[in-house]
C-alpha cells in the first residue's frame, strides 16, 4: 500500500556481506550517504518532494530495498546514487545497485530510474545497455537529476534538452546528451546535506577513528568541504562524475554551519572529510579549524592529505579543532612505483612527514598498494617494509584494481589483461576480488601478497605494543579480535588446487 507520493526517492545501494565478508558486521564503517544527501537538499531547495532509502544501514537485501521504494513511495523518478565510503568505492556497489534496479521495475515498471555515481559516469552507455535504467548521468547529477525530473512530470518523451543524460529514445534506441556545466556556487545550490532524511542513530565511525573511545562509535557523520581532486593518480577514479580534475570549495562558513547542526543537534563528535584533499588549501583549511575552534567543539574528525601538502603552519590548528587523525597515501615503498603512479615524493619525505603529523598530537593512517603496474616481489617488499618502519596508528593495504574511470582501467582493456566478471568483485576485501596481474608478478601472487602483509602488520608485537601505550588493552583485543578474521579467497584457494594437482602429477 502506498502512503505517500514523492517526486524523487534517491536510494544508496550496498551489500555489507557481499563486499567486506565477515569483516562488516563489528570493523568496517556505516557511513551515511553524503552525496545523495546533497542531492536531496539541492531538490528540495527547488521546492520537490524528496525520500532517501538507505539500503545498508539499514540492512536491507535489494529485493527489500525495491518493496520499500514502491510500496512506500512510488516516486516520479528514482534516483540510484552510486558512491562508496571513499572514491574508489562506486564500482563495488554496483551488483547491489542493479539488482535493485531491477526488482523495482519488476514491481512496478513505471517508475523512472536514473543511475548517477562514479561508475555510471566512468561506463554511461554499459550501464545503460546493462542494467534496470531509463537513464544515466555522466557528471556530477544535481542538474541532470532536476531536468530529468522536470521533463518527466511534464509528460514528455524528448530529454534530448537535458544536460549530461544519457537516455532511450521512443524506437529504443540510446540517446547522450552534451555535458553540462559543473555547480560552480555550492554554499547556494548544494548547502549541505539533509540529514533530516536520514536515521542517524544507524551510522558508525571506522573502527581505527574512535581508537580513543571504541566502544562510542555513533553518531557519525561524513560531509564534504569541497569537490573533486586537482591530481592525476593512476590507480583513481574520483573525477570520473567531474570530466576533468577539478576542486571546488564550500566556504568555511558553510561548514561550520553544518557542523553545528550536526553537533547541536544530532550530538554528533565523530566526523570524517570526505574531500579527497583536505590538507590542500590554506584559507580553506585554517578558515575551518579556526570556526571550530572558536566553537570549542570537542570533536574527532579525520581527513585526506598528501605527504607533500602537510605544512607545518596546519598542524597546530588541525589538532585543537579536533582532526586527530590524518590519512595519507603512501601507496609504495619504492620510488621507481610511485612515479609510475604519479606521487613524486621520496621515502625520506614520506617517514618525516609521518613523524611530524604524529609529533603534532596526530594520529596517521598509511594507505599503501600493492600490485601497482611495475611491482614486483623486491618492491612490494619494499613497501611492506615501510609500512612497518613507520608503524602508523593504522594502515591500509590495498591490492591495485582497474576501476572504471581510473587510468589503469584504460591500461588494463588496452592490454587485454582479465578484469572481474561482476560489480562487487572490485571490492578489495570480497570472496571473489581480482586485482590486476603487474608486468612481474599474477594477481593471485599479488592477493597473496596483500592479505599476508596485513596479517602480519597487525599481529606484530611492535604494532600492539604501541597500540597498547597509545590506546590502551582494549584496542589491542578488539585489533586481535580483527586479524582472527582471516578473509576466503577464491583466487588464491583456486592456486591452490591448481599447484596441489601439480605436485600429484
Amino acid at each position: 500500500m502506498v502512503h505517500k507520493k514523492i517526486d524523487v526517492v534517491l536510494v544508496n545501494p550496498g551489500n555489507r556481506k557481499q563486499i567486506y565478508q565477515d569483516l562488516g558486521d563489528e570493523f568496517c564503517a556505516i557511513e551515511p550517504p553524503a552525496f545523495a544527501g546533497l542531492f536531496a537538499n539541492y531538490l528540495k531547495a527547488k521546492g520537490y518532494g524528496v525520500e532517501i532509502v538507505d539500503a545498508p544501514a539499514f540492512g536491507l537485501d535489494s529485493k527489500q530495498a525495491a518493496e520499500t521504494i514502491v510500496q512506500n513511495y512510488n516516486p516520479s523518478l528514482m534516483v540510484m546514487v552510486v558512491y562508496g565510503y571513499q572514491p574508489s568505492a562506486s564500482t563495488q556497489n554496483m551488483t547491489a545497485a542493479g539488482e535493485i534496479c531491477k526488482f523495482v521495475k519488476e514491481l512496478n515498471p513505471e517508475i523512472r530510474i536514473l543511475m548517477t555515481g562514479t561508475h555510471p559516469a566512468a561506463l554511461p552507455e554499459q550501464t545503460m545497455r546493462e542494467e534496470h535504467v531509463d537513464f544515466v548521468c555522466d557528471r556530477e547529477g544535481p542538474q541532470t537529476i532536476l531536468q530529468t525530473l522536470q521533463a518527466i512530470q511534464a509528460g514528455t518523451d524528448d530529454f534530448s534538452k537535458v544536460p549530461s543524460l544519457w537516455w532511450r529514445a521512443a524506437d529504443e534506441s540510446i540517446r547522450s546528451n552534451p555535458v553540462g556545466g559543473l555547480i560552480e556556487n555550492l554554499d547556494e545550490e548544494m548547502p549541505g546535506i539533509a540529514w533530516d532524511l536520514l536515521s542517524m542513530d544507524l551510522y558508525r565511525a571506522h573502527n581505527w577513528h574512535c581508537f580513543d573511545h571504541i566502544n562510542n562509535r555513533s553518531p557519525y557523520a561524513a560531509i564534504h568541504t569541497s569537490l573533486g581532486c586537482p591530481y592525476r593518480c593512476s590507480f583513481c577514479c574520483i573525477n570520473a562524475p567531474f570530466g576533468k580534475p577539478t576542486y571546488r570549495l564550500w566556504h568555511p562558513d558553510s561548514v561550520i554551519q553544518e557542523l553545528d547542526l550536526l553537533v547541536t543537534k544530532y550530538g554528533v563528535k565523530n566526523v570524517k572529510f570526505i574531500d579527497e584533499m583536505f590538507v590542500l588549501n590554506e584559507s580553506h583549511v585554517l578558515g575551518i579549524c579556526d570556526r571550530i575552534i572558536e566553537r570549542g567543539y570537542d570533536l574527532n574528525i579525520w581527513a585526506y592529505a598528501r605527504v607533500d601538502t602537510v605544512k607545518d603552519k596546519f598542524l597546530e590548528k588541525l589538532k585543537r579543532a579536533g582532526v586527530n587523525w590524518l590519512v595519507l597515501g603512501i601507496e609504495s615503498g619504492s620510488k621507481h612505483v610511485r612515479d609510475g603512479a604519479l606521487k613524486k615524493f621520496g621515502n625520506e619525505d614520506i617517514i618525516e612527514t609521518v613523524r611530524k603529523i604524529q609529533n603534532a598530537g596526530i594520529y596517521v593512517l598509511g594507505n599503501f598498494i600493492f600490485g601497482l603496474p611495475d611491482d614486483d616481489f623486491d618492491s612490494m617488499t619494499e613497501t611492506f617494509d615501510l609500512a612497518v618502519e613507520l608503524n602508523c596508528e593504522f594502515a591500509n593495504f590495498y591490492s591495485a584494481m582497474a576501476y572504471p574511470g581510473s587510468p589503469l582501467y584504460s591500461m588494463a582493456l588496452e592490454r587485454g589483461l582479465r578484469l572481474p566478471s561482476h560489480w562487487h568483485h572490485y571490492s578489495q576485501h570480497s570472496y571473489e576480488t581480482l586485482p590486476l596481474p603487474t608486468d612481474y608478478i599474477s594477481a593471485a601472487d599479488v592477493l597473496g601478497f596483500r592479505d599476508e602483509a596485513f596479517h602480519r602488520y597487525f599481529t606484530s608485537d611492535r604494532y600492539l605494543q604501541m597500540i597498547q601505550r597509545k590506546f590502551g588493552a582494549e584496542v589491542v583485543a578488539h585489533i586481535q579480535r580483527m586479524t582472527k578474521i582471516r578473509l576466503r579467497r577464491k583466487l588464491l584457494e583456486e592456486q591452490e588446487i591448481i599447484g596441489s594437482g601439480r605436485k600429484h602429477d
